[in-house]
């Protein structure tokens, strides 16, 4: 655990912080060495501007951070989106997917496989941390995780797995097909849970038809979600310009 005292002040002062732009703050990198996966795991968090430590912020947890801070831009989308005044003020958990010690080494396809160990890893080790440490709503209605592709698969199975820590699941182009319609039988064999859901797809060389029949499941058990289809394939061209409608639909202020 990090000292949370210490660690708001040094962020304050901007001791361990980055300006994004004229916004909100990045942290360099926090790590945890994760009991739960058995080896270390690195993240960095997003500040919004003018955030209190007395604050109760929603929070949404990005796996594949590192992509989603580089390609996506989402750093940048927060702060737009914030300052437009289009979503309430929300701390973003940029969670990397690399080994920090050799970034060559990706885990990705072990950890977002319905792993119960990553699960374990969020419910157990890194939530505790940043409510511990940032001042952040404890809620479940508070909390998202999202991702895209194999990623978008992991917040399906969140939501099945650990929905007493996360009530909301951003979904992009999850996995593949074969991984798409294994989370839409689970999702049958289910009851309905209290969860709100954004699940996003492109309409060339990605995993449309299973997607929509996902889409027709959740809608059929009434869950609250959220389907955009765009034109695109699977890559950032049809990600990156969705980040937006994903915040608007967890922490739009309308």
């Amino acid at each position: 655990m990090l000292k949370s005292a210490i660690v708001w002040a040094m962020l304050v002062a901007g001791m361990i912080s980055l300006p994004v732009s004229a916004g909100g703050k990045l942290t360099k990198n926090i790590r945890i060495n994760s009991q739960a996966m058995g080896y270390p795991i690195q993240m960095r968090v997003y500040i919004p501007e003018g955030t209190k430590k007395t604050d109760k912020l929603p929070a949404i947890y990005v796996t594949d951070g590192q992509w989603y801070l580089k390609d996506g831009e989402m750093a940048r989308i927060l702060d737009e989106t914030i300052a437009a005044g289009q979503i309430k003020p929300v701390i973003a958990v940029f969670v990397d997917s690399a080994n920090p010690d050799d970034p060559k080494d990706n885990r990705r396809n072990g950890e977002f496989m319905c792993n119960t160990d990553y699960a374990l890893f969020y419910k157990s080790e890194l939530v505790p941390t940043i409510d511990a440490n940032f001042p952040v709503s404890r809620k479940p209605e508070d909390r998202v995780i999202m991702g895209l592709s194999f990623g978008g698969l992991n917040a399906g199975c969140f939501g099945l797995m650990i929905p007493d820590v996360f009530n909301g699941i951003g979904m992009q182009s999850p996995a593949s097909g074969e991984h798409v319609a294994l989370l839409t039988n689970l999702y049958t064999d289910r009851e309905k849970l209290p969860l709100k859901m954004f699940l996003s797809v492109g309409t060339d060389n990605d995993n449309t038809r299973k997607a929509r029949h996902l889409k027709r499941l959740l809608t059929k058990k009434k869950y609250d979600l959220t389907y955009r289809e765009v034109r695109g394939g699977h890559d950032w061209g049809n990600w990156q310009p969705l980040i937006d409608d994903l915040l608007v639909t967890f922490f739009g202020t309308q």
